[in-house]
């Protein structure tokens, strides 16, 4: 069995100061990845014995970024999408192991009055021909800030949050669109009906205290895989971020020497 954990830090330098290694030493995953690391190479230090690391920072300073921790070496990593447009935000890393391809990514965010809506629109569409073209070869696991919330039991306030980023009917439908595409949603296959289940919680209004938030993060994978699934989690109790760690275990897929 393996077991990953997906968290968007919200700054790793931040979050290296709140209890960060202490849950990656606790939880000791097969495979780590994190988003929105905000850093460049060299502004901070994970160095976790018994892992690989893989960083794709964004040209543009403390702004997005992901990063890999791997209990094995894949056989190969890519950075980006292929097109030119979606190379500067670091936003995706895409490592091969034996069995599996594993995609680490932070979808960009429509922001306030949708500014950046259709950007969003034309990159979900090439990174849903990226993970189908992988899923050609092997199976694919997706892991990371997807920046919407699927369905009215994603959020607590659905009806106010409509024309809000991540809750607009263009970004849901996106969303049907990658699942119809072959991938599986391994919360809401495990917990169909789970209510209140979120991974980030805006710092306004003590959102996180009461509980008002969205479940924004995700595992994905390949429509074969489903009945592998093992667990699910949301570390909803796991603080240092606006978001929470996510996780899934999965049975026959495991990085080799892991």
């Amino acid at each position: 069995m393996m077991k990953m954990i997906s968290w968007n830090v919200n700054g790793l330098r931040a979050v290296l100061k709140k209890g960060f290694l202490d849950f990656f030493m606790e939880e000791k995953p097969d495979i780590l990845c994190i988003q929105e690391t905000k850093m460049q190479p060299g502004q901070a230090v994970v160095d976790v014995e018994g892992y690989e690391e893989y960083w794709n920072s964004a040209d543009k300073k403390g702004y997005s970024g992901t990063a890999v921790f791997s209990r094995t070496k894949p056989l190969g990593v890519t950075y980006d999408l292929i097109q030119e447009e979606h190379r500067s935000e670091g936003r995706v890393i895409t490592l091969e192991y034996d069995d599996f391809f594993l995609v680490n990514v932070y979808t960009p965010n429509s922001q306030r009055e949708l500014a950046r809506l259709d950007y969003r629109m034309q990159w979900q569409d090439d990174f849903r021909a990226h993970l189908q073209s992988l899923d050609e070869i092997k199976p694919v696991i997706i892991c990371g800030d997807l920046n919407v919330a699927h369905q009215e039991i994603d959020l607590k306030n659905p009806k106010t949050n409509q024309k809000n980023a991540g809750f607009t009917p263009q970004e849901r439908e996106k969303m049907t669109e990658l699942l119809a595409a072959g991938f599986v949603d391994t919360f809401r296959h495990q917990y169909p009906e789970r209510e209140d289940a979120y991974t980030w919680w805006s710092y306004m209004f003590s959102a996180r205290e009461r509980n008002v938030g969205w479940r924004i993060d995700y595992f994905l994978v390949s429509e074969r895989m489903k009945e592998q699934i093992v667990q699910a989690e949301i570390y909803s109790a796991v603080m240092g971020s606006d978001h929470c760690p996510v996780g899934l275990e999965i049975a026959g897929f495991k990085p080799e020497g892991a």
